[in-house]
């Protein structure tokens, strides 16, 4: 029998007050749980509590009083049902730690971050198992799939995956966030989840590079194909499950980071396409690009793997190596001619 879920006891933290921990806090409490958000900065905890908005991350969006906003993790980690983890990916380590001392073995720990840890190259439930190391690997579960945090906010449909070992946790999540306007399947392929929401923000890097370019419609068709393919290279070698990254936490992210111009990280991308540097774009920013990071991480798993992955290597080149996107362009299109169907999975 899977767990009950009762709106008025059910005991809710959100640790991550971004644009899109801001979003799922509100579309949960729109469902009328009552919930702990955890922000970092206190402006935002003091516009949240006097405003009801957050106007760093999410401006425009009322929020409902329901979302009791704070700085202390202690006060929203403790004796939770479920806690959800929406922190940038390099800070999860860090905050799963802290998390530690306060988070019963019991509660469901959804992760919403997408991204690959730099030097350990872990996924976040792999960071979450090895941080706190008593909570079961049952416990956890990704939440991950087409999804821009203001569209969500609006309550515009959205389709996502829920993903566990366990499939009782994920059906859990899948009633815990299921609503009229957004809509939660659920998989048993934490894995494969995880490495598509991470490697898309990559490839939307290299579609807005394409853009930026104004290199047309074809090669950005082109590009995200050939991208998926690389997902399924990396991802099967990893162990996911190709169908996977076939569905909503695979290509569906993909197209939608791809051509999204709500997306950070096409639109990092785009700037760097039309000239600009990347030191100066994230300078600019004060959302987090997460490509950005995941660039390095899928680059340098890739090598120590043997995965071949000609998008996202030059990708790297670009952001790491400072070469022209001239250049990779013209890397990519004279590379020897295969089969298209070479290496597309890496059993």
């Amino acid at each position: 029998m899977g767990k009950i879920i009762d709106m008025a006891t059910t005991r809710v933290g959100v640790v991550g007050g971004g644009s899109w921990g801001t979003a799922l806090a509100k579309l949960l409490a729109d469902k009328g749980f009552v919930l702990d958000l955890w922000v970092f900065e206190p402006e935002v905890k003091e516009q949240i509590d006097t405003l009801r908005e957050n106007k760093v991350f999410l401006p425009g969006i009322p929020l409902p009083e329901n979302i009791i906003a704070s700085n202390d993790l202690e006060k929203v980690v403790s004796n939770k049902d479920l806690v959800l983890s929406v922190v940038p990916s390099h800070c999860t380590r860090d905050i799963a730690g802290k998390m530690k001392a306060f988070i019963r073995p019991d509660t469901i720990v959804v992760t919403a971050s997408k991204g690959i840890e730099n030097k350990t190259h872990m996924t976040m439930t792999q960071i979450f198992e090895e941080q706190i190391d008593f909570l079961s690997p049952d416990n956890l579960v990704v939440l991950s799939g087409p999804s821009f945090a203001r569209e969500v906010a609006n309550q515009l449909p959205t389709v996502v995956a829920a993903a566990s070992v366990c499939r009782e946790s994920a059906e859990y999540v899948q009633s815990m966030f299921s609503c009229p306007s957004f809509r939660v399947y659920v998989n048993d392929d934490p894995v494969g989840t995880q490495i598509g929401g991470a490697m898309k923000n990559v490839l939307a890097i290299a579609a807005g590079i394409c853009d930026g370019m104004n290199m047309g419609l074809n090669s950005r068709a082109a590009l995200i194909t050939r991208g998926l393919t690389e997902m399924n290279r990396l991802g099967t070698r990893l162990g996911a499950d190709p169908l996977t990254l076939a569905g909503l936490a695979g290509v569906g992210d993909l197209l939608l980071t791809c051509t999204g111009a709500l997306s950070r990280n096409y639109t990092v991308g785009k700037q760097i396409g039309a000239g600009k540097k990347l030191d100066e774009i994230i300078s600019e920013m004060r959302m987090v690009a997460e490509g950005v990071k995941t660039t390095r991480s899928v680059y340098n798993l890739s090598r120590k793997l043997g995965v071949d992955l000609p998008i996202c290597n030059e990708v790297y080149a670009v952001l790491f190596e400072n070469r022209p996107v001239e250049e990779t362009v013209e890397r990519l299109m004279n590379r020897s001619l295969k089969h298209e169907l070479d290496g597309v999975l890496s059993f």
